[in-house]
């Protein structure tokens, strides 16, 4: 049980800004074991936006609750998936060669791909929430957080890390580990979409899976595999499919 703890604190350590106890030691292997409650994260994340949400929409509008919302769920994870879908905008938009895409992810300052990516994933997000039935949102929240992060798990398991180790970041991020945690990080990132209508399921489940093996096919294809850049895009595009599919749907 002790060993399980370690492991959510190290995911909660890696993937948000809540702090954890001090005394947490670091290792690699303990990082990518870690990786089976990354969508469990998902939960805490979006629920703290759904939080918000619901104490904020009862003397606010929804949008200015649902815009608040999302940026708590932002400052939660210290734009954490923010910051990998700008630098993998910037870096898969301007570069023509793996070395050059390495290098432009590599760099902090954001660029045009990376500005124009983020206000339209941002504002599509938002406008798909805030249309959606008030009632729901708060489940959708926590649904569409836990759901994304579902993606980037699979891609773990089924692709491989590309290193660039001269132009590579050095922060480190989570590999494969064993198949045990990729069975519990997707029965944690399914579970709460089990509370929303079935249809949502039915439909969103077969665009994300199709999306991220197109995802998949291209970043091999451009970088020989993933990056953690890749896989902070990669969540922030399925959780706005996410949001579209149960528009569609509802």
């Amino acid at each position: 049980m002790m060993n399980q703890i370690n492991l959510f604190l190290t995911a909660l350590m890696f993937y948000t800004r809540i702090p954890v106890p001090r005394s947490l030691a670091f290792s690699n292997e303990r990082l990518n074991r870690s990786t089976r409650y990354f969508t469990f994260i998902g939960w805490i994340v979006g629920g703290i936006g759904a939080a918000v949400f619901y104490g904020l929409n009862y003397i606010l509008t929804v949008e200015v609750a649902v815009f608040l919302s999302m940026l708590a769920t932002v400052f939660a994870t210290g734009s954490f998936h923010e910051d990998g879908f700008a630098d993998f905008c910037d870096g898969f938009g301007g570069g023509y060669t793996r070395e050059k895409i390495f290098t432009i992810m590599k760099d902090s300052r954001i660029g045009t791909y990376g500005t124009v990516g983020l206000i339209g994933m941002l504002g599509t997000r938002f406008l798909a929430l805030q249309a959606l039935p008030a009632l729901f949102i708060p489940l959708v929240l926590v649904a569409g957080h836990a759901f994304s992060r579902t993606m980037p798990v699979i891609i773990i398991f089924t692709s491989w890390y590309s290193r660039e180790d001269e132009l590579s970041k050095t922060k480190p991020i989570g590999k494969k580990s064993k198949n045990s945690d990729l069975i519990v990080a997707l029965i944690l990132g399914l579970l709460p979409a089990a509370f929303l209508p079935w249809q949502l399921m039915a439909a969103a489940l077969p665009i994300a899976l199709f999306i991220t093996f197109l995802f998949k096919k291209y970043i091999e294809r451009k970088i020989g595999g993933y990056t953690g850049d890749c896989l902070g895009a990669l969540q922030q595009i399925i959780e706005v499919v996410f949001y579209l599919t149960l528009l569609g749907v509802s």
